[in-house]
């Protein structure tokens, strides 16, 4: 029987390039579509200490779509990816990103405020 007090252990992690690995024309390349963009802003303006299934972001697009941005985006390493069951689940890579491009992830957070990402729904009035 599990202790109700003792943490939930978390899937391992999918595949994804060591932090000495990355390599900031894959991480520019992964951020250069703006819905990549807007999942990683996202994931580091708005996000807290839990894994996110694609249903918090609230895009509009077919799951085969989203998808490849999500995996896009973990190949290259701006985003750590858990499979719970059949959902997997991201996070933005702050530490990783912040140690091989300091400053990096400080303009992702202030690029494009102002206009959603292609494919975004719209906010009620």
């Amino acid at each position: 029987m599990r202790n109700a007090g003792a943490p939930t252990e978390r899937p391992p992690l999918l595949p994804e390039p060591a932090v000495d690995e990355l390599r900031l024309e894959a991480v520019m390349g992964a951020l250069a579509d703006p819905l990549r963009m807007t999942v990683a802003r996202k994931l580091l303006c708005e996000s807290d200490e839990f894994d996110h299934p694609c249903g918090w972001f609230g895009f509009d697009r077919p799951r085969s779509s989203l998808t490849h941005h999500f995996k896009v985006l973990r190949e290259a390493g701006v985003i750590h990816q858990r499979q719970y069951g059949l959902e997997r689940r991201s996070r933005i890579r702050s530490e990783g990103l912040n140690q091989r491009f300091p400053g990096l992830l400080d303009l992702v957070a202030a690029t494009g405020t102002d206009r959603p990402a292609t494919g975004t729904r719209a906010e009620p009035s």
